[in-house]
């Protein structure tokens, strides 16, 4: 019983410390990561606790003042002490479950950024015109659902959050033509992430394969301010499916903290050379060339 009141005391200082957190002097280079839980899971980048989790949900800060600092930005503060640089990279829960709902596929991202675009939040949601503002580097993902791609309807809606591969396409050609608009900025765009075998149908994985390819193959184009991390291929090797050893378990398909340590560095890897050399000394996976 003794640990409630703890808890209780630690959620009352989170909010304080949170606040503290927002108001960090900007660097040169200010660096935005959306996600949800798959996107936290890299970004912590190696196992916490339970109560940690929690902790950094509420206040990152706070967390990290408990020695709960996750690998992503342990690894840019090493990188700027060995380097003398001031990148400073944030993270959000984007878009959050209220108002607008935990959803963050391709019709969300359209819906928010381009449908209702503008200076004025959607929903409590930064548009991009708002975010440009303040950060040099958005990178952004879906959570794994998005590979649950349903089979063509009669004809594509781009409107419509049914997940099929013709809506997804126009949504994504829409949300390339937006980020566009924002040349000074740089936006890294996540593969997404897939399921394991025994949450996907064939069917959907081989819609889910068709669809990533089709982002690296036609809809990436080159001498732009859009750049890929390919999280799909780590996440299959080729295959499929999210590899069950990669898995938090054949029905869980959050990835597991070996995996994410691994993809951490690489994504970390992807991201300063998109800063510094426009992508080009690695691979989309973000191994060095």
């Amino acid at each position: 019983m003794r640990a409630l009141p703890i808890l209780i005391i630690i959620f009352s200082m989170a909010i304080p410390l949170n606040s503290c957190r927002k108001k960090e002097t900007k660097s040169d280079m200010n660096i935005l990561y959306l996600h949800h839980s798959t996107g936290g899971v890299i970004w912590q980048g190696n196992k916490s606790s339970i109560v940690t989790r929690a902790i950094r949900k509420a206040s990152p800060g706070l967390a990290e003042a408990l020695g709960g600092k996750a690998v992503i930005p342990a690894l840019f503060d090493e990188y700027n002490k060995e380097n003398g640089k001031d990148y400073l990279i944030r993270e959000m829960n984007f878009p959050k479950a209220s108002p607008y709902g935990w959803n963050n596929y391709p019709y969300d991202y359209y819906n928010i950024w381009v449908r209702n675009q503008g200076n004025q939040a959607y929903k409590e949601e930064p548009t991009l015109e708002m975010l440009t503002r303040d950060y040099q580097v958005i990178i952004f993902k879906h959570c794994y659902p998005v590979s649950s791609i349903k089979a063509d309807q009669d004809s594509a809606d781009i409107n419509s959050d049914y997940k099929s591969l013709a809506n997804y396409k126009l949504q994504y050609n829409a949300l390339r033509d937006k980020l566009l608009e924002f040349p000074e900025t740089k936006f890294i765009v996540w593969t997404g992430a897939v399921q394991t075998k025994a949450r996907l149908t064939e069917e959907e994985a081989l819609r889910s394969r068709e669809f990533f390819n089709w982002v690296k193959e036609e809809w990436d184009q080159v001498n732009d301010n859009i750049y890929l991390w390919d999280f799909y291929t780590l996440e299959t090797e080729g295959e499929l499916y999210l590899k069950d050893e990669y898995a938090t378990s054949p029905e869980d398909s959050h990835p597991n903290y070996v995996f994410a340590r691994k993809a951490a560095d690489l994504l970390f890897n992807r991201i300063i050379d998109v800063i510094e050399k426009n992508g080009n000394t690695t691979t989309l996976t973000g191994e060095k060339k």
